[in-house]
């Protein structure tokens, strides 16, 4: 399915980055690496920045061909963890109160629902919908694998070329962090065999696994320029101890190939696996030699201190997905205490209850706020630096205005009634994705005016509609 049907200007299948000539554009104010810029020209060819100057005047910058960018520009943000079939759950969960366990059935009466054509309009409308928010790569945390019960597709990676074609149109990067997941929970006595909707996530095993992610191939390897792989292991829960163990050296995720995990998202999960066990699912990892500098801990949000310094010893990264968090009522996790002991933050949209990552981040902050009683827990800079964590999902090379990073551009309007009066250098504590004006993936034009390249004549709540509602149909 990948590749068919592109638009003339996504991603095709020529292996290479997009070569469009050199254009310049010009912002009145920039978060460089080394701090906040005023009058920056940035010049782009072959998808990759080659000059970035300050100090030249608006005038000056347009005589010399460049286009103007409003507000304040960013780097491009990276929403690390996403489920892209949970966009169809926003407005549909909140009947009754309910809670995670009882949202998660609504979660697989929709996953049962889909199909690689299915699947393809509602991940290109949700990757368009991130694309609006500014974000220019995506970690797609993927384990709808199989047909319904448990059957390889004829091309057993059907799905996942549902979403490497969605974020190609859509024009966002895409690291599909392909999913091992092998049972369908953990008691006391051990963990319990994949069961109705859960059949289609399963491999069977490791090697198995390992077999089907091998017929993918990724920008390193000859495969499309957008698509970059790593593994993920979905959590204690759904993988057995002896099969952990396995996974380091599979052949998935090995050495800085990102290899993400939910962790400890839920109570449950550490009292199911402290009683299989006797660890905690953090000391499990550890244990069983997962945890590792390319580990990304996504959620963490029930640790103990051990917990803690054992992801800061790993030099491992947390994800922290706080609009999904809350909405789930997970709880708050304990952000500043990992940050402290020398673990990466990152930050993703989860769920998508809310496609805003301004907001995930100003989140990071407020939640410590409630949390500590304290304000000023993370800096504005901390707070974008977890939101343009690129490298924690493959892209080492993007998340950074400077001369030979990929050209990812974010424009900011300073002009709203958000933002209006703001302080350039504190943007992220007053915009909302809706403030996003122009989004430049790779030097490519995606968002113009907030309003993405698919919506030529449609808008994308239309497009939304269209692939969600039918999932519905018949539910009450």
């Amino acid at each position: 399915m990948s590749g068919q049907n592109l638009p003339e200007n996504a991603w095709g299948a020529d292996k290479t980055s997009p070569r469009m000539g050199e254009r310049k554009w010009h912002a009145e104010w920039a978060h460089l690496p080394t701090g906040l810029a005023r009058d920056v020209v940035f010049v782009v060819d072959g998808g990759r920045f080659v000059a970035v100057t300050s100090g030249v005047p608006a005038q000056q910058a347009a005589a010399d061909g460049a286009e103007r960018l409003p507000g304040v520009v960013l780097p491009g943000l990276a929403n690390c963890h996403s489920h892209a079939f949970h966009r169809a759950l926003r407005g549909r969960t909140h009947h009754g109160g309910g809670t995670f366990w009882t949202w998660r059935e609504g979660m697989y009466a929709v996953a049962s629902r889909l199909d690689p054509a299915s699947y393809l309009g509602l991940a290109r409308a949700t990757y368009a919908e991130m694309a609006l928010a500014g974000v220019t790569a995506v970690g797609e945390f993927h384990y709808l694998h199989h047909q319904l019960e448990g059957t390889p597709y004829d091309d057993p990676n059907a799905m996942g070329q549902a979403l490497i074609q969605a974020a190609a149109e859509a024009g966002v990067r895409l690291t599909l962090l392909d999913t091992l997941y092998l049972s369908g929970g953990l008691t006391a006595d051990g963990h319990v065999p994949l069961e109705g909707p859960q059949l289609r996530f399963g491999d069977g095993d490791v090697q198995r696994w390992a077999e089907r992610v091998s017929g993918l191939s990724d920008h390193t390897s000859g495969g499309p320029a957008h698509l970059r792989l790593g593994g993920a292991i979905h959590s204690v829960r759904a993988v057995p101890r002896d099969q952990l163990a396995l996974v380091p050296d599979c052949g998935v995720a090995d050495g800085t190939d990102p290899l993400h995990i939910h962790l400890s998202e839920q109570p449950a999960e550490n009292e199911a696996t402290l009683a299989a066990h006797g660890l905690t699912p953090t000391q499990l990892l550890a244990e069983e030699g997962v945890l590792a500098p390319n580990l990304t801990a996504v959620h963490a949000t029930h640790l103990t201190e051990t917990d803690i310094g054992l992801l800061g010893s790993a030099h491992a990264t947390a994800c922290f997905c706080l609009t999904t968090e809350r909405d789930l009522a997970d709880g708050i996790g304990p952000a500043r205490a990992l940050a402290d002991a020398g673990v990466r933050l990152s930050l993703g949209s989860d769920q998508h209850a809310v496609i805003d990552l301004i907001e995930e981040a100003r989140a990071l902050e407020m939640h410590e706020r409630l949390d500590s009683l304290q304000r000023g827990r993370f800096s504005p800079g901390e707070l974008l630096a977890a939101a343009t964590a690129h490298d924690t999902i493959g892209w080492p090379d993007a998340g950074r205005l400077e001369v030979g990073a990929r050209a990812d551009l974010v424009a900011v309007r300073l002009d709203s009634p958000r933002t209006a009066g703001s302080d350039p250098a504190q943007v992220l504590l007053s915009a909302t994705a809706a403030d996003v004006d122009t989004v430049i993936v790779d030097g490519q034009v995606v968002v113009t005016d907030g309003r993405h390249r698919l919506e030529d004549g449609r808008r994308l709540g239309a497009q939304l509609a269209e692939a969600i509602e039918p999932l519905w149909e018949g539910a009450h």
